[in-house]
């Protein structure tokens, strides 16, 4: 499998799914007469991030990941989303961003090293094991993260839900 396909589509589908559980957030708030702050603001734990800022982070490790395996600056997106549409719109700006990247650098990158922020250091790693072994695990746990919040709020949504449109033929 290429480094562009082991990469982009996952993203895109991971964030497609985030923004349908968005929608079933808001829906949900609406409808219990929730305050949406207190969904975006609900953490499992004190020192956890909150809903919001684990969909700014799921946002973030896509575009930074496929940037750096791109070999191109992500671009900047501050973090100051307060709503759900807000959210969406940042996860729609990402996905456009995965859309203009060059499959074929991408691809290229499976044994470059791929230099990252760590704190306040910097990891170095070969670029197929920082999509494996760093990125994508990354992503994933943000997402799971966000979804669990959720769950644990009452939504109910399901492994459909956070799996979203996957490739896949049913017989």
């Amino acid at each position: 499998m290429s480094m562009s396909d082991a990469s982009i589509p996952v993203f895109e589908i991971g964030l497609n799914a985030l923004a349908a559980l968005l929608d079933k957030a808001e829906a949900y708030a609406e409808a219990k007469r929730i305050d949406p702050a207190a969904l975006l603001n609900a953490r499992l734990f004190p020192d956890m991030f909150a809903f919001t800022r684990q969909v700014q982070s799921a946002c973030d490790q896509a575009k930074n990941a496929a940037a750096r395996l791109a070999g191109v600056d992500p671009p900047g997106f501050e973090d100051n989303e307060k709503t759900f549409a807000e959210l969406k719109a940042r996860i729609a700006k990402t996905i456009a961003f995965l859309k203009t990247l060059d499959a074929r650098r991408v691809d290229a990158s499976a044994d470059r090293e791929i230099t990252f922020p760590l704190g306040p250091r910097k990891g170095h790693m070969r670029g197929a094991d920082y999509l494996n072994h760093f990125a994508l695990p990354n992503f994933h746990f943000h997402r799971t993260t966000a979804y669990d919040i959720l769950r644990h709020y009452g939504l109910e949504i399901g492994k459909l839900d956070y799996l979203g449109a996957v490739p896949m033929r049913v017989t």
